[in-house]
């Protein structure tokens, strides 16, 4: 193959080393092995002097032990090397540099040896550099050789760099396209990239930029692309923006993910050739379809997520003729549009969540017919879903109506190609029969009824992953006939009717990871074919009537669990200390159950509530559910509340530094509160209540500084209630029940302590060891019951007025309490 010119073997997925008998292909003026070999790269691909281009992009372990074969290709222009380790190649720069035809270069996801760059590099012919994600120590700072590179048109420096050290870049006059992305600059954007007139592409996205847009922005009149998303940019976008009238080829504009705000300057309207425009996740006001209508070059436009509001009408839309996405969820804006309207475009994605279209079903839908994906949840529409919606939507891959008044019942069968979210309407009847290539289903909150049975039972295997079914009216047992629907991963049947046994096919839902099964009334021993599934992570079945006790096995079958809920149940029997061996587990609720014996000592083993991280969970505290969405910390629980527990609270409880949540109330737990409960720092809510706990409470409860519930009340607690800045705070009531003084309870704690220690001082005077003074007040106390207790006896409207008085005074003390 000696006379061959043009091999290309990229992502050919050899996954072998580069023969190095490909140097005897001597004609070869272009070669590709990108992606598709490993190992050393041959040294005599340096015999291939008339290659114009290489590509070498490597896999995991593609490396070169030094780069002195390529000085050879004299007319080399374009060098891929892409993902090659080059950490034994000391001098890889100055050999690069000694080509004199480059144009090309591209490195991104090397590993370059650590060495002092030069000030200096002659990169004679060099218009394009890709420096991207590059491994190396001294990558925190940009090389100051890449702004002598005078002649580059195209620069990529993304995600390598800290720190906005770019004051040699208003040097590189003749660049077009400039890609910053993926790097922590922390600054705001530098005025030296204004002075780049003849930039058309500038990429900006998540590079940590803060502060305002420069007005200067309008100095860039060559700009085609614009890439200022996530980031944390504030302020208004500049005024002068559409005075660039370059700006005729704009294909993206995207400040999104920034906390830009105010309304849309007026001259954004002059940007007429405009084809895509993304605002999205931001604060922008007032009605931007007043500016906006004019762009009739748009085929892409997102506003979704701002504080946009006001009026839409048909004028605002007629002149978006060319529009295909059509993106403005989150808005708080109003369609009036008659009801025989037209739309003038046809869009393949709708979303308008949170518009107000209702009350009928907007019916210029009906003339959308290349949609295939339509959100229009949350927008007042209280109606059915008329019959010709279901032809029109056919092509439809996602599909949500969630969150209005919708009623009726549905087709038979759901044609939709992927999801589906008709959650939290009220639609009623049964359920009906799905496309067997559907992944997502959410029917939850509304008034199906009937059985699974129609549902479930199908012949043909189903690819469904998220079935919720949840809130509904569904009845009769849960069907044996899980076995065609393998994918799943979350099934929600929670708040319905389901009775009699869990089935035991639901052990071949291998790839189930959430199973909710909550309040219903379901019966019979905690199921045994969850052995198989031992990818769960959330398991609820709480509030149901199944029976038995927790099994050991529990703990060796479900390693994965996170939560794990069996609340309001009629388990029995001890909680298993094998439940320790779930280092993972975040959320245990084993609350009103008939669980008896000592808590497991084991508890600290949770390793997953030693420390803090993200989680959205829903904990149930005193039977009050409360969805707890945390952003800085894990949510964190253990309610064993209203069972038969007895012992003290083990020490090793309070290791459990990450945890947020702790309820032991309703137990027979004895001894005393372990006195390093000060160390559980995350604590927001701590309940002991109705127990029998003994002794003080300890004083390094104090250092609970985030604590915001704290019930002790009806135990055997006695002495101070510790002072601290948010014990004061809780109502009396958390305390009574107990022989305990001080704030927040109206008993005084230093009068009692005073008249002890006036006691002690005169028993300590008299050498008889009588205390005159407890004598007297004896005699006073008879003296005084006489006179006030005799007449009680003696008088009937005396003892009606004083019953009378103990009332009124019982019910102020609630009151206050």
């Amino acid at each position: 193959m000696t006379s061959l010119t043009y091999l290309n073997l990229s992502c050919g997925g050899f996954n072998g080393k580069i023969p190095h008998q490909i140097g005897n292909l001597s004609n070869l003026v272009y070669l590709d092995l990108s992606y598709a070999a490993s190992g050393e790269v041959p040294y005599q691909i340096g015999n291939l002097t008339k290659l114009l281009c290489l590509g070498l992009q490597g896999l995991d372990f593609l490396f070169a032990e030094n780069l002195h074969w390529l000085s050879g290709l004299s007319q080399l222009q374009y060098l891929e090397l892409g993902r090659v380790n080059l950490s034994k190649s000391f001098d890889w720069l100055q050999t690069l540099q000694a080509l004199p035809s480059l144009m090309e270069l591209r490195l991104s996801q090397c590993m370059i040896h650590r060495y002092n760059h030069p000030s200096s590099i002659n990169f004679s012919s060099l218009a394009t550099l890709q420096l991207s994600f590059i491994s190396s120590p001294e990558t925190s700072f940009v090389p100051k050789w890449i702004f002598g590179l005078r002649k580059l048109v195209s620069l990529q420096l993304n995600g390598n760099f800290q720190g906005f050290i770019l004051d040699g870049i208003q040097s590189l006059t003749l660049l077009e396209n400039l890609d910053l992305s993926q790097n922590s600059f922390s600054s705001s954007i530098p005025d030296s990239l204004y002075g780049l007139h003849r930039l058309k592409f500038l990429n900006l996205r998540s590079s940590n930029l803060c502060g305002t847009i420069s007005g200067v922005l309008s100095n860039l009149t060559s700009l085609v692309e614009l890439d200022l998303s996530y980031n944390q940019l504030e302020g208004m976008i500049p005024t002068y923006l559409g005075n660039l009238t370059s700006l005729v080829r704009l294909d993206l504009m995207d400040f999104s993910n920034n906390s830009i705000h105010g309304a849309l300057p007026r001259s954004l309207g002059k940007l007429s050739s405009l084809r895509i425009l993304d605002l999205s996740q931001n604060q922008f006001y007032g009605n931007p379809f007043q500016v906006l209508r004019s762009l009739h070059e748009l085929s892409y436009l997102s506003i979704d997520d701002n504080l946009f509001q006001g009026i839409v009408k048909e004028d605002d839309l007629a002149n978006l003729t060319s529009l295909k996405a059509f993106l403005a969820s989150g808005n708080n804006l109003t369609l009036a549009v008659g009801p025989n309207w037209l739309p003038s475009f046809q869009l393949f994605e709708l979303g308008m969540n949170s518009w107000q279209l209702g009350p009928n079903f907007p019916s210029w839908i009906h003339s959308q017919e290349a949609l295939l994906s339509l959100e229009i949840s949350n927008t007042g529409i209280s109606d059915s879903i008329p019959a010709w919606f279901w032809e029109t939507c056919h092509d439809v891959s996602y599909l949500n109506l969630s969150n209005n008044n919708i009623h009726g019942e549905l087709p038979n069968t759901l044609m939709i190609k992927s999801g589906v979210d008709l959650s939290s309407n009220q639609l009623h009847g049964k359920l009906p029969h799905l496309n067997d290539y559907i992944h997502w289903l959410d029917l939850s909150n509304n008034s199906f009824s009937g059985s699974l049975n129609d549902f479930l039972c199908k012949k043909q295997e189903s690819f469904l992953q998220f079935l919720n079914l949840a809130s509904n009216n569904l009845s009769g047992e849960i069907p044996d006939c899980w076995m065609t629907w393998p994918y799943l991963v979350d099934v929600n049947l929670q708040s319905n009717n389901f009775d009699g046994n869990l089935p035991p096919s639901m052990g071949s839902l291998t790839q189930l990871q959430t199973l909710h099964l909550r309040s219903n009334s379901l019966s019979g021993i905690f199921p045994t074919f969850l052995k198989k599934t031992n990818m769960l992570i959330c398991l609820d079945l709480g509030e149901n009537s199944l029976t038995g006790t927790i099994p050991g096995w529990i703990g060796e079958k479900l390693l994965n669990l996170k939560i794990l809920r069996l609340p309001s149940n009629r388990f029995t029997g001890h909680i298993p200390k094998e439940i320790c061996d779930m280092i993972f587990l975040r959320d245990l609720d084993l609350a009103k159950n008939n669980l008896f014996g000592n808590i497991p000592n084991c508890l600290n083993n949770l390793n997953a509530m030693l420390i803090r991280s993200r989680i959205s969970s829903l904990i149930w505290v005193k039977g009050r559910g409360v969805e707890y969405r945390n952003i800085l910390g894990l949510v964190t629980n253990v309610d064993l509340s209203g069972n038969n527990l007895s012992g003290e609270i083990p020490r090793e409880l309070t290791d459990l530094d990450g945890l947020i949540f702790l309820n032991l109330s309703i137990n027979q737990l004895s001894g005393q509160i372990p006195l390093s409960i000060g160390n559980m720092r995350s604590l927001e809510s701590i309940d002991f209540s109705f127990n029998k706990l003994s002794g003080d409470i300890p004083s390094t409860i104090s250092n609970l500084s985030f604590l915001s519930k704290l019930d002790l009340s009806y135990n055997h607690l006695e002495g101070e209630i510790p002072t601290g800045t948010q014990i004061q705070t809780f109502e009396a009531s958390n305390f009574v029940g107990n022989s305990l003084c001080g704030p927040p309870l109206p008993i005084n704690c230093s009068s009692h302590w005073q008249i002890s220690k006036d006691d002690h001082d005169e028993k300590e005077s008299d050498g008889h060891g009588v205390n005159w003074l407890f004598v007297s007040m004896a005699f006073g106390f008879f003296a005084g019951f006489l006179v006030v207790v005799a007449p009680l006896f003696i008088f009937k409207s005396w003892r009606y007025a004083y019953y009378r008085f103990l009332d009124d005074m019982w019910l102020k003390m609630e009151s206050c309490w």
